[in-house]
C-alpha cells in the first residue's frame, strides 16, 4: 500500500491529511520540495500557485527541473502529482487581495517577493506558514521555526518585520529562517539547505493539521 509507512506514524490521524486541503504559493526551490513531501505523505487536496517557467539555473535545487526546460512550472509539477490543482498566475499584492483564501485549511508561503509576502500575511495570518529566503547558505542544521516576531540572522526576514510593523501588524505567524550568516552577496543556492526548507514547511504543515503544534 502506497501510503502504508505513512499510516503507521500519523495513526487516527492520517484520514485528517487526506481530507485536507492546501494552498502552495511559490514552487520554486523550497515549494518544489515541501510539494513533494506533502504528496506522499497523503496530501493530494493541493493548489499550486507559480507563474514561472523552469530556466537551466533552476536545476541545481528545483525538482523535476532538469525534465522540463523552459516549460511552466506548476504545469510540469501536475505531470508528477496529477492531483494537484494549477494556478498559473503572478503572486503579487493585487493577486493575493483578490483570492479567496477562505476554503484553505493551511497556506503555504514559498515566495520570494516582499510585498506579496506581506499582503499574504496580513490576509492570512491565521493559517499561514512562511518561509524566508534558503539562498546563499551551506548548513540545514542553522534552520529554525519561529513567530515572525522571533526570527533572527536574516535581512531579508528583518525588511519583512519591518514592513508590518509600518502597518501596524502586531500578529503571529510561523516563519522558516536560517541563522547562518550567508557565505555570499549573490544568490547562490545550496540544494542541502533549500530541500530542508521546503521538508521543514511540509513537516510544519502536517504537525498543524494533525494538532501537534
Amino acid at each position: 500500500m502506497r501510503h502504508e509507512r505513512s499510516r503507521m506514524l500519523f495513526g487516527e490521524d492520517f484520514p485528517t491529511l487526506q481530507k485536507a486541503k492546501i494552498i502552495l504559493l511559490g514552487v520554486g526551490g523550497v515549494g518544489s520540495f515541501c510539494l513533494d513531501c506533502l504528496v506522499r505523505s497523503g496530501i493530494e487536496d493541493i493548489t499550486i500557485v507559480d507563474f514561472d517557467t523552469y530556466d537551466e539555473t533552476n536545476q541545481n535545487r528545483q525538482m523535476w527541473s532538469e525534465l522540463h526546460p523552459g516549460e511552466s512550472k506548476v504545469y510540469a509539477l501536475k505531470q508528477h502529482y496529477p492531483t494537484v490543482t494549477v494556478i498559473d498566475k503572478r503572486i503579487d499584492v493585487a493577486w493575493v487581495e483578490a483570492f479567496d483564501f477562505e476554503p484553505y485549511d493551511l497556506v503555504l508561503d514559498a515566495i520570494d517577493d516582499i510585498q506579496a509576502k506581506i499582503a499574504v500575511a496580513q490576509k492570512c495570518h491565521a493559517k499561514l506558514i512562511s518561509s524566508f529566503g534558503s539562498a546563499k547558505r551551506l548548513d540545514p542544521t542553522k534552520i529554525e521555526v519561529a513567530s515572525i516576531w522571533k526570527t533572527h540572522g536574516d535581512r531579508f526576514g528583518s525588511k519583512i518585520r519591518s514592513e508590518l510593523k509600518k502597518r501596524r501588524f502586531n500578529k503571529k505567524y510561523p516563519c522558516i529562517f536560517s541563522s547562518e550568516p550567508p557565505h555570499i552577496k549573490e544568490k547562490g543556492s545550496f540544494m542541502g539547505v533549500t530541500a530542508a526548507f521546503g521538508l521543514t514547511m511540509c513537516s510544519q504543515a502536517i504537525l498543524r493539521l494533525t494538532g501537534r503544534l
